[in-house]
């Protein structure tokens, strides 16, 4: 027998009788769910933050309950209370007002805020000074931005009124409430559209821009066809987001116009809040905070579909 066989038989030996180094079932299961173990206490925690209010207010929608009752009494009253919703027309007004007012002050936001996202994009002097000024608006809360704003929209002694030389009733005219209004949260939240756009703007590469501009492409096609089209998913948040936002705004039309005059500004958020506490009817301040949620979800879907067709062309 030659002297190598006699080794290599050892080695595979001393191998063999080595004990196995395998983890058990149980740890190699636990490192591959490491990340549901992670997040679980922070689901769970939301859940019964968000859940819980959610699902209460849902069967509370679905039941003819008074606050004199027990939390636990009530009929149940399946979708009576949204039929009854759906059939006022002051709520039929106030949910048709509030996605006007969404769409058009959405579509203002994004446009004033996409220009000024491209401006502080650029290396202008005093840049720094100018990004200080655009962003001060957002750092205001709404209702001291809202109480500003009365105070310089005033019929007789507003700033608005004086450079215009003419005492318009800003806030108690049924047509201009809702231009009022408009302005106001379009001035507050402006800012916030440009600051997701700018960041947007400062992660695309160069590359592309550069070779278009090489190529022949002007400024005007070079946003169009190259920055812009990179640009869609910081625009998506921001159109989601402030879809969202717009759609419950409150405190501005609250502490501006309170709803009026006329129900010009009477926007879900007031309808429901008026419906809620006002006149205590719980139950059917349940279905409209619940027909409010699922008329945003749409119309936030619709953007959705929209970047996805344009991905497919």
């Amino acid at each position: 027998m030659k002297v190598g066989s006699v080794v290599a038989d050892s080695a595979r030996g001393l191998v063999s009788a080595r004990p196995s180094r395998r983890k058990p079932r149980l740890g190699v299961w636990f490192e591959r769910q490491f990340h549901v173990f992670a997040v679980a206490p922070t689901v769970i925690v939301m859940l019964i933050i968000f859940g819980l209010p959610l699902a209460f207010s849902l069967l509370l929608s679905l039941k003819g309950w008074t606050p004199s009752r027990s939390i636990y009494g009530g009929d149940f009253a399946g979708a009576e209370n949204y039929w009854l919703l759906f059939t006022d027309s002051v709520f039929v007004h106030s949910l048709v007002l509030t996605i006007v007012y969404t769409i058009v002050t959405v579509t203002i936001e994004m446009l004033l805020g996409l220009g000024a996202a491209l401006l502080l994009n650029k290396d202008l002097p005093f840049v720094r000074f100018i990004r200080t000024l655009i962003l001060l608006p957002m750092m205001m809360t709404p209702i001291v931005a809202a109480l500003c704003w009365k105070l310089l929209l005033d019929p007789e002694y507003g700033f608005v009124n004086f450079l215009l030389g003419q005492k318009l009733a800003w806030v108690g005219d049924p047509q201009l409430a809702p231009i009022a209004v408009t302005l106001v949260n379009v001035w507050q939240n402006v800012p916030f559209v440009a600051v997701l756009l700018l960041a947007g703007l400062r992660s695309l590469p160069t590359d592309p821009a550069e070779a278009a501009s090489i190529d022949g492409a002007g400024r005007l096609q070079t946003f169009w066809y190259v920055t812009l089209p990179a640009l869609r998913p910081s625009i998506l948040v921001a159109l989601l987001l402030r879809t969202i936002f717009e759609f419950r705004s409150f405190e501005n039309v609250y502490v501006m116009t309170g709803g009026g005059p006329g129900g010009s500004t009477n926007l879900i958020s007031m309808f429901t809040y008026a419906l809620t506490f006002s006149q205590f009817d719980f139950t059917l301040g349940a279905a409209a905070s619940w027909i409010m949620l699922v008329a945003s979800l749409c119309l936030c879907a619709i953007p959705i579909m929209i970047f996805r067709l344009r991905e497919k062309v």
